[in-house]
C-alpha cells in the first residue's frame, strides 16, 4: 500500500456497518494476486480508490476500481466496478454501468455493510479480473 492509502485507512474511523474492515480485506485480497501493482487516487467527499493493474496488462490501465464513497464520510461505502468482459457475474449482483468505468461500460457492485458472502464473491471477481487483465 502507498503511504497515502496507508494514511486514509488509519485515519478512518469505522462504524458498525463494518465497511473499514470489508474495504481492509479486498486490499488484503488484492496483495495476494500476483504481479498486480495499485495506484491509490483520492478525491476527498468524492471518492478514495483503489485502482489494481496486471504488470502484463496493455489495453488498460486498470482492471477493476475499489472505490470508497465518500458522499457521507460518517457512512461510506463501497462501489467495486470491472469491465464488463473482463468478469461473469453468475449470480448477477452487478449493475451495468454503461461508460461508466474510465468511459467504457462496467460492471458495479455496492456493498454498504460487511457481508462475508458478498466479500467473497467480490473477492472471487477480483481473481477472474486480474486473470483475463493480461489478454
Amino acid at each position: 500500500m502507498t503511504t497515502e492509502l496507508d494514511q486514509f485507512f488509519s485515519e478512518w474511523k469505522d462504524n458498525d456497518t463494518r465497511i473499514k474492515q470489508a474495504f481492509g480485506e479486498l486490499l488484503a485480497h488484492l496483495n495476494t494476486l500476483d504481479r498486480t501493482r495499485m495506484e491509490f487516487v483520492a478525491r476527498p467527499t468524492v471518492s478514495y480508490s483503489v485502482r489494481p493493474k496486471h504488470e502484463l496488462q496493455k489495453k488498460r490501465a486498470l482492471y477493476a476500481m475499489v472505490d470508497v464513497i465518500d458522499d457521507d464520510p460518517d457512512n461510506r461505502w463501497l462501489s467495486v466496478c470491472f469491465y464488463g468482459e473482463m468478469i461473469t457475474d453468475p449470480e448477477e449482483k452487478g449493475d451495468l454501468i454503461p461508460e461508466g468505468l474510465l468511459g467504457e461500460d462496467g460492471y458495479c457492485f455496492d456493498l454498504d455493510e460487511y457481508d462475508t458472502k458478498d466479500l467473497d464473491y467480490l473477492k472471487l471477481r477480483l481473481t477472474e479480473a486480474h486473470a483475463n487483465a493480461p489478454e
